[in-house]
């Protein structure tokens, strides 16, 4: 080892870490060849907090701030003591850096539908979507069960195990909530508070705090969508044979306006199933109005109308010269003229 290279590794004098980016949260000082030497200042900025370990043991937590360090290594007298070790001193000293700003817009979505039952469909498949914000609540949790003394911990370190947990508790959330399908679009925010107050422990026991969570879209698989669209549809409709018969008086000049000959067989038919279905509908009406009661109960009929006496013929004129038969009398015959 040069003596440029040994007295530089002897004097770091201040400890800092200007952050670059959003993706880190956790980053150690590079302290592979330096020893901290007695009274290094520490610099910690207001959204960061910083971690200090002595000899393998968290010595202790630093808010922002600037702080002056007090390790047990005393540098060169620890290095001559230890030229047999290539000048390396078996105490080290390292800083970690915890970058505690709030995670914002960090999304989360079900990679599978989620299976719950429901009061009016049975059994279902969910997907939703939607966001979340977390920030390091506990830096030495964090520390002890995340980051470790690795150099650097990313978001992408950890959004898969967050998204897991927080599908998990929607899904657990949803099964006993028994909140109809329909109804969940009227209570997504009252579902997400209580959501993000189920999943704030298992937050808490990897020192983080889940600060938001949001449920944008709950929707069913796109073949169960269709199933719901029809039976909308239906409800839509109402009076089937009503619908139908109007979708047939609809369709009549659309085929009609197509022109030719295929176009105005297909306007009959249409009128025909139209004059059937209606007919139907008249037939069943009529029979209903005209259907005498039935039962020992039903009312006793009135008396018959009187009969009509039945008609006279008015008497026949025969001419006498042409002998045309008359039905009715006049002067003179409609034939020859002759009086009568």
């Amino acid at each position: 080892m040069g003596i440029v290279r040994f007295a530089k590794k002897q004097f770091i004098d201040i400890l800092q870490w200007a952050e670059v980016g959003d993706d880190v949260l956790a980053w150690r000082f590079p302290t592979a060849d330096f020893e901290l030497q007695r009274g290094t200042r520490l610099i910690v900025r207001e959204t960061q907090a910083a971690l200090f370990v002595d000899q393998g043991h968290v010595a202790d937590l630093f808010g922002a701030g600037t702080h002056a360090i007090h390790a047990q290594n005393l540098p060169v007298l620890t290095d001559l003591r230890h030229w047999g070790k290539a000048f390396e001193s078996p105490f080290k000293s390292e800083v970690y850096f915890f970058s505690m700003r709030l995670r914002v817009n960090q999304t989360w979505g079900t990679a599978n539908p989620m299976t719950i039952r429901d009061r009016e469909f049975g059994v279902v498949r969910l997907r939703g979507f939607g966001a979340y914000s977390y920030c390091i609540a506990d830096p030495r949790v964090f520390f002890r069960k995340l980051s470790g003394t690795r150099d650097a911990y990313a978001v992408a370190d950890l959004e898969g195990q967050l998204r897991s947990t927080l599908v998990s508790t929607l899904t657990d959330h949803f099964g006993q909530s028994q909140v109809p399908f329909l109804d969940m679009a009227a209570s997504q925010d009252e579902l997400a508070r209580a959501v993000m107050q189920k999943a704030r422990p298992a937050f808490a026991d990897l020192g983080l705090s889940l600060e938001g969570f949001q449920i944008q879209n709950i929707s069913l698989p796109d073949e169960l969508q269709k199933r719901l669209d029809e039976r909308i549809g239906m409800g839509i409709v109402g009076d089937l044979s009503r619908y139908t018969q109007f979708q047939v008086a609809q369709s009549i000049p659309t085929a009609a306006a197509s022109g030719g000959a295929a176009g105005a067989g297909v306007g009959v038919g249409a009128g025909i199933a139209m004059g059937q279905a209606m007919g139907q509908v008249i037939s069943q009406a009529a029979q209903g109005a005209h259907s005498p009661a039935q039962g020992s109960d039903s009312p006793a009929q009135g008396p018959a109308a009187p009969a009509q006496p039945p008609a006279i013929p008015a008497p026949t004129v025969v001419c006498a010269r042409c002998e045309t038969r008359l039905d009715r009398p006049g002067k003179f015959c409609p034939e020859c003229g002759a009086p009568l």
